[in-house]
């Protein structure tokens, strides 16, 4: 069996497609049901994020495993398949493995080096292992995957200045503006990117006033709190833009929040009063159309991407650092998962030599009967030894040839000769 992903990403894919692929907390069940009841799929990782989503799984056959996901890739965003295939990418064994090690590492991310990728791969996993979609195989790179990230942003400086989709929209924001002192700021939604753009507000701009709202008015409280602003209604949302300079917003709604025909109306009350949008959500809260209003400026994903782009010189020599540290941990699994797999080799030519040496002793037992029990300890004892001795050399021959393909060539030839 193989570790395959198939997926598409901000790099692959347009954003109006990408955000069709979205898989949120709620559906997140169902999706890895589906997938675990493929035919050709064992396990399920789903990993949907801002930037990308991708179907980690364990897969009986290659190509059967690539059907599988784009039928649920299909059924998921209700798009014909020819509307994504020429933006899907897919990889299996050592070349999946390094690509999710990458991931993890903020080297496949709008933002390179972003860390907030590390809680979501973990995340990921977490889900799959509770709903059962995620067993030996998936926990193992899994488990590696986040070390990988760890020690990424422990032994380079990949991690330094910028590292997060919600600190690139504030810096973004700061760009446009010029400054955000004094001004006044909606945060609209409180998941872990609303937060991470208020707390980066509140550090970016001491004398703003932030305001905070959310449909569970206690987690706009809490983080309102935290950073020292306010939080409103969630009713009140349409009023508080008469008022802001700046909405940033990323919530975890399935359809737009604001459309273009809101912004009409809050325009049409201050058409002195410009208006910046950064919507780094995917599926996006505010309807794209809502950038050909008057006085409204809307960035989203595509525009992070290129502002982000244009900050990567400053970590640009810390990358060559974190791809060797991919390179050494992906050769790392292999060479595990090669150990595992010849562990039942080796155990079964054991056993077939040791079934061979009981049955050769039974068949000689009448003329060893007149043995004492010492000198049956020592035919025992003789046998054996003959028996470690003849399996020694081909076993330490195939346990260092681990993660080679002479492993795979020595492992079918033993196979073969003792019909294991």
């Amino acid at each position: 069996m193989s570790v395959v992903v198939v997926g598409l990403n901000h790099r692959t894919v347009p954003l109006d497609v990408l955000e069709r692929m979205t898989v949120d907390d709620a559906r997140m069940p169902k999706a890895l049901h589906d997938l675990c009841t493929r035919p050709n799929l064992n396990e399920a990782v789903v990993l949907s994020t801002c930037n990308r989503t991708e179907i980690y799984t364990v897969a009986e056959r290659y190509h059967g495993a690539i059907d599988d996901v784009r039928t649920f890739l299909t059924d998921l965003s209700g798009l014909n398949l020819d509307a994504f295939s020429d933006h899907l990418y897919a990889y299996h064994d050592e070349t999946a493995v390094a690509h999710l090690f990458k991931v993890v590492s903020g080297l496949d991310s709008a933002v390179v080096g972003e860390t907030e990728i590390l809680g979501q791969v973990r995340g990921a996993w977490e889900r799959a292992e509770e709903e059962g979609a995620a067993a030996t195989v998936m926990r193992r790179l899994f488990r590696q995957a986040l070390d990988v990230g760890k020690r990424a942003r422990t032994e380079t400086a990949i991690a330094r200045g910028t590292t997060s989709v919600s600190q690139a929209a504030v810096a973004m924001a700061v760009e446009r503006l010029g400054s955000l002192d004094g001004r006044k700021i909606l945060v609209l939604g409180s998941g872990a990117m609303g937060e991470g753009m208020a707390v980066a507000l509140a550090g970016a701009a001491s004398s703003a006033e932030i305001l905070v709202v959310n449909r569970t008015r206690a987690k706009a409280v809490t983080l309102a709190s935290r950073v020292g602003g306010r939080a409103i209604q969630y009713g009140d949302l349409g009023t508080a833009l008469l008022e802001v300079d700046l909405l940033l917003t990323s919530t975890g709604a399935t359809s737009t929040v604001i459309d273009s025909s809101d912004l009409q109306a809050v325009m049409a009350a201050r058409p002195t009063n410009p208006l910046l949008i950064v919507d780094v959500a995917v599926p996006r809260d505010v309807e794209p159309a809502a950038a050909e209003v008057d006085g409204v400026t809307l960035l989203d994903m595509d525009d992070l991407r290129a502002f982000a782009a244009a900050g990567i010189a400053g970590r640009r020599r810390e990358i060559a650092g974190v791809q060797l540290i991919v390179e050494e941990e992906v050769e790392r699994y292999l060479l595990e998962a090669s150990a595992r797999q010849l562990v039942p080799i080796v155990s079964s030519l054991r056993d077939k030599a040791e079934l061979v040496r009981k049955r050769e002793l039974e068949r000689f037992r009448a003329r060893l009967a007149d043995l004492e029990p010492k000198e049956r300890e020592a035919v025992e004892a003789l046998t054996h030894g003959i028996v470690n001795k003849i399996l020694h050399e081909p076993t330490v021959r195939l346990k260092d040839a681990a993660g080679s393909a002479r492993a795979d060539r020595l492992g079918d030839a033993l196979r073969a000769l003792f019909d294991l």
